[in-house]
């Protein structure tokens, strides 16, 4: 039986996008979140929140998207918690190297603050088929 979606990391240093998401994520989706400003307070807090799914910011100062998934691919408790990349640089040849890197999938900027969470249920059933 697959996993349920319930605990929500979400990486986002632009703060209207992230109070966006965050309330989108937890009245429409019914979700327990964490916001996170940067990759590192990502990182600090991730084994903790024990985030079932982490959403990143591509562009975040200090450590960007790629770099905190690396970061927490290292980190025994985050190393296999799926990964979804929030971003406005959505070319096709971008996303493809967003998915070399190991996301599940990609979700552009701006997103539909309405369709947000049917988007990530839709990726996480994905995941778990």
């Amino acid at each position: 039986m697959a996993k349920l979606l319930k605990r929500i990391l979400v990486a986002e240093d632009e703060p209207d996008i992230s109070k966006i998401a965050d309330l989108s994520l937890t009245h429409l989706g019914g979700y327990s979140t964490h916001v996170c400003e940067d990759g590192e307070q990502a990182i600090a807090a991730a084994a903790h929140f024990k985030p079932d799914l982490i959403i990143l910011d591509v562009m975040m100062p200090n450590l960007d998207g790629p770099e905190t998934l690396k970061a927490l691919r290292k980190i025994p408790e985050t190393a296999d918690v799926p990964v979804v990349f929030l971003t406005a640089r959505i070319q096709p040849d971008e996303i493809d190297m967003y998915r070399e890197l190991g996301v599940l999938n990609v979700i552009g900027k701006p997103f539909d603050a309405v369709e947000l969470p049917k988007m990530i249920d839709e990726i996480w059933e994905n995941h778990a088929a």
